[in-house]
């Protein structure tokens, strides 16, 4: 499977920066939360600006630009942390696929579509389930659940 990243110009580069520290202290639109990653080479650690769904009593993350940095991060590492303001909250990061993915990225398209309908190639919320399976292969699609630890 090819690996798609969907690329940052300079604006939104700066942007995202934005939204990164504005989720770091709990100013972000609509529950935007930082993520905290360690990085898969260095073990540092590596944040986002995200938009967490709360679906059916789960918790999901989808990364709408693709195959990040992030995402390969969060695939190795498998744990990964929220922050909002000085709240830090652990979770288990598993991706799903498929069939599951469905009514995780037609809600997420429902809450966020305005935000991210450029980085899904007129997929929105109304799409069939294959057309929303296919772009979960695309922007994959991730459950966190609490560490056992809870907090980190």
């Amino acid at each position: 499977m090819a690996t798609t990243v969907i690329e940052q110009n300079g604006v939104e580069r700066l942007f995202n920066r934005l939204m990164n520290w504005m989720a770091k202290h709990g100013v972000g639109p609509m529950g935007m939360q930082q993520l905290i990653v360690r990085g898969r080479a260095s073990g540092k650690e590596r944040t986002a600006a995200v938009n967490p769904l709360p679906l059916d009593g789960s918790l999901y993350l989808v990364a709408a630009r693709g195959e990040t940095q992030w995402v390969r991060n969060a695939r190795v590492a498998r744990t990964v942390v929220l922050r909002k303001r000085s709240r830090r909250s652990a979770y288990v990061i598993e991706q799903v696929h498929g069939d599951e993915a469905v009514p995780v990225l037609r809600a997420y398209l429902k809450k966020w579509g305005f935000e991210v309908k450029s980085f899904f190639d007129g997929v929105g919320p109304a799409a069939s389930a294959a057309d929303l399976a296919a772009a979960a292969e695309v922007h994959p699609v991730f459950r966190l659940s609490p560490c056992p630890t809870g907090r980190s």
